[in-house]
């Protein structure tokens, strides 16, 4: 199995059973950020907006994959949406692994979602903060949920992308460094390691 970042909420999961990206960016909504062109069995988007839902950008295989994909819904915000509207997060369930893209969560999660998601093996969750859960909302989510791996996503990176929002060392802060996996580079050969952070760390 294999993770590939391509920045802000973009990421490519290859597994045995298909690939899928979720949330592809348009560019001029993210400055200094250009979506490469990226080729998969399938995408998810989690909500409308213009930085997540550029399906478009996703040249399809054709392929049908047989992973397992079920979905949570939740809101983009604290208030049920009445900022900024629905959200979904996505499981992914292949090669004995589930793996969950939580979109653009604005909120701690119900005791029904959680017991929706069940359990998970590796959290993508936002941690940027203004528009969805800062990193200690973040955190919470993810001790209740207690995945093996949680990659941080949806935070500043210098002067590409969201510019309001924190940066990855916020979250980072709240675990000892030895929980935290920093990968030279935007791909992640997912294996057996004693690390609970898994952070990119672009070039």
């Amino acid at each position: 199995m294999k993770l590939t970042w391509y920045g802000h909420a973009c990421f490519k999961l290859e597994t045995a059973e298909g690939s899928v990206v979720f949330d592809p960016y348009e560019s001029n909504y993210l400055p200094n950020l250009t979506l490469p062109e990226i080729c998969a069995d399938a995408v998810v988007c989690s909500h409308g907006h213009g930085d997540h839902s550029a399906a478009g950008l996703v040249t399809l295989t054709g392929n049908t994959p047989t992973f397992r994909m079920t979905q949570v819904a939740c809101f983009h915000d604290e208030v049920m949406g009445l900022k900024r509207g629905k959200n979904l997060i996505t499981v992914i369930e292949a090669e004995g692994l589930r793996v969950a893209h939580f979109g653009d969560l604005g909120h701690e999660l119900s005791r029904a979602q959680l017991r929706e998601l069940g359990s998970i093996d590796i959290a993508l969750m936002p941690v940027g903060g203004v528009y969805t859960v800062d990193a200690r909302t973040a955190k919470m989510v993810c001790e209740k949920l207690l995945p093996s791996f949680i990659v941080p996503m949806h935070y500043k990176t210098g002067n590409a992308g969201l510019q309001n929002v924190a940066e990855v060392d916020d979250f980072l802060s709240l675990y000892h460094e030895s929980k935290v996996l920093r990968l030279e580079g935007s791909t992640w050969n997912i294996g057996k390691t004693p690390r609970s952070v898994v952070v990119f760390e672009l070039c």
